[in-house]
């Protein structure tokens, strides 16, 4: 057994990162400003991006793409339960109704089929989860929303930098919200990211900046009696110059760690795969996957067991995760739309037998196969 814990997940944080940080401080500019819009420029470019939009958290870019494509009270978001809450809070916050449908058994991402089977005539929008760091079908929807001029927006909370038929999440016009939390495979500490055409990124800040025409860092490279007018009411949703600074940094080593997960996943897959009772995550042939999650899901002798197999876990010092606790599962959604594990059986099972294991660049080949070792010895304890 291990003699100190490891941690499911843990930032990179180099001494590049932190002194770009420390330019920042000493600059006199924290705020937005200078490296937010340096940052936007960079990770557009990294993802091929038309227009990027850095905010201070996924959950933000979500919000500000649904308002500003009009979405609102009498209107119906079709998603999926297999994600956190931030994507159906949205939702709610913008007045309208979350539409759950499930999700494809392999992938975990929202079923294109369930979603064509949803719509309405109030149907809006579709919000597409990319689970695990997995693209979902985007040919499929991009047909469906296209075929009833619906807005489809990406949740790419897990998705950087992944892949779809050879193109990077991020780069189509369409509205993509990135997040860049502690966990994530680039970190700015709290913060995200929006992509989208230039006009619609172009409208969602003001909406992110008070509703305000002209930004703060815009009113000082203009000169400080500059005029401003509010012009809707919007919200406060800019990313600093402090997290941006911890961003640019952590973006130049993105390829870099990115090779380190890839490594760590092989390993993963190459020792556990040869359990039955293991279920491995998935890679359809046509994507690339972002790994930001390597989710097993116990099956066979397994199934039933899977808090007590965290709990094994950690008693053998190792980290775990639940990815998710599907929505229909959680009190204000299982009441208020009288929802239950049959409406959705694929991410019902799922949602009780996922389990996250620690995955990150800085782990090394020792902590990767002590995570294997207490793996596979809790397995054949608990199947015993």
């Amino acid at each position: 057994m291990r003699k100190s814990f490891l941690d499911f997940a843990r930032p990179q944080i180099s001494e590049e990162d932190i002194a770009e940080v420390l330019d920042t401080l000493r600059s006199g500019w924290i705020t937005s400003g200078p490296k937010a819009r340096r940052f936007e420029a960079e990770f557009g470019a990294f993802v091929d991006a038309p227009a990027a939009l850095a905010l201070n958290s996924c959950t933000a870019g979500l919000h500000a793409a649904l308002v500003t494509a009009g979405i609102g009270p009498g209107d119906e978001v079709v998603t999926t339960p297999m994600t956190f809450a931030a994507t159906v809070n949205v939702i709610e916050q913008c007045g309208a109704t979350p539409v759950l449908v499930d999700v494809e058994p392999d992938t975990l991402n929202i079923d294109p089929a369930a979603v064509s089977a949803a719509l309405t005539t109030r149907t809006k929008a579709i919000i597409a989860v990319h689970y695990a760091g997995h693209p979902a079908e985007l040919d499929a929807l991009r047909e469906i929303a296209g075929r009833r001029d619906l807005l489809l927006l990406e949740d790419a909370a897990h998705a950087l930098p992944a892949r779809y038929k050879g193109q990077l999440i991020g780069s189509s016009d369409n509205p993509t919200s990135f997040s860049f939390y502690a966990t994530k495979n680039l970190t700015t500490g709290e913060g995200g990211m929006l992509t989208a055409s230039p006009e619609f990124v172009a409208r969602a800040r003001i909406f992110c900046s008070q509703g305000v025409d002209r930004t703060t860092w815009g009113r000082e490279e203009l000169g400080r009696r500059c005029q401003y007018s509010v012009t809707m009411p919007g919200l406060k949703y800019n990313m600093t110059d402090i997290h941006a600074s911890l961003g640019l940094g952590q973006i130049r080593r993105l390829h870099e760690m990115q090779a380190r997960r890839k490594e760590l996943v092989a390993y993963y897959r190459s020792l556990l795969s040869k359990l039955d009772d293991l279920e491995m995550p998935a890679e359809r042939p046509h994507v690339e996957h972002a790994w930001h999650l390597f989710v097993l899901r116990l099956r066979g002798a397994l199934r039933g067991k899977r808090d007590l197999f965290a709990r094994r876990l950690w008693e053998r010092n190792i980290g775990t995760s639940v990815h998710f606790i599907p929505i229909h599962m959680h009190p204000y959604y299982r009441d208020k739309y009288k929802l239950g594990a049959n409406d959705f059986p694929v991410a019902s099972d799922a949602g009780q037998r996922v389990l996250s294991l620690p995955l990150y660049p800085g782990m090394s080949m020792r902590d990767a196969a002590d995570v294997v070792e207490a793996v596979l010895d809790v397995a054949r304890e608990l199947c015993s």
